[in-house]
């Protein structure tokens, strides 16, 4: 199944990557304001390899990029690059770049994905293709990252409890002290079993001070909660 799916998505790329070109040519014909920014990362559309979708509650993920914003990173990393609309956000307020992982093969992507940046942006961004609890693709985000502290990162890869907590424990050191944490997919019910952010995030409440951007807390899905680094750096989670 996987691999017809794989390719079809072939068969159509460049229809999807001319569709998604144009409508990249439209987003970066004037500038967008925050609300705008956030607008076209919920509908930017197109398909296959070159879509851009975010797909989130939109008062949630506006005050996350309120924050991101105010924070003005020059360095970013996403863990979980999905369909590219939180990459079309972090872009838009990240002066120096935005590392973004994914399991996919950012390969087909990329063309489209490192131009997200809006004009004028010094931002790069880099993509980068693995699985983020392995030893070997954490030596490709040290090396990326050069030495360098990250200002905000993002995690929002796997959903397990396992596999959030691996991202966080395996990658918040990498934060400065003042950077921001941020989880998606924080509420207790959720519409997939393997949906397990919350287990975690209750956990990290007790060990740190968090917010939460949630629109209804009885809602299916969605939610978003941040840590800031204290100056110690971020507790461990087990």
């Amino acid at each position: 199944m996987s691999s017809f799916k794989d390719f079809s998505r072939r068969l159509r790329a460049p229809l999807n990557q001319w569709y998604g070109e144009r409508r990249l040519k439209q987003y970066h014909a004037e500038p967008r304001d925050l609300d705008g920014v956030v607008d076209w990362a919920m509908s930017f559309g197109g398909g296959g390899y070159f879509r851009v979708k975010s797909l989130q509650r939109r008062p949630e993920i506006l005050r996350l990029a309120q924050t991101v914003r105010d924070l003005k990173p020059k360095l970013t990393l996403e863990i979980g690059t999905a369909s590219g609309g939180t990459l079309l956000v972090w872009s838009a307020f990240t002066s120096e770049e935005v590392i973004t992982c994914d399991l996919q093969d950012p390969t087909y992507r990329a063309r489209l994905y490192s131009r997200l940046a809006p004009p004028g942006s010094n931002c790069k961004i880099t993509l980068l293709g693995g699985d983020s609890h392995s030893p070997e693709f954490r030596k490709k985000v040290i090396a990326a990252l050069a030495g360098r502290k990250v200002d905000f990162l993002f995690i929002d890869g796997d959903h397990t409890v396992g596999g959030v907590t691996a991202d966080y424990n395996d990658y918040k050191e990498f934060v400065r002290p003042g950077g921001v944490i941020a989880f998606h997919d924080i509420v207790e019910s959720q519409p997939l079993p393997t949906n397990q952010v919350f287990h975690f995030w209750k956990k990290l409440r007790e060990v740190a001070r968090v917010e939460e951007f949630v629109v209804d807390p009885k809602q299916c899905g969605f939610g978003i909660g941040i840590m800031r680094v204290p100056e110690g750096g971020a507790p461990d989670v087990h």
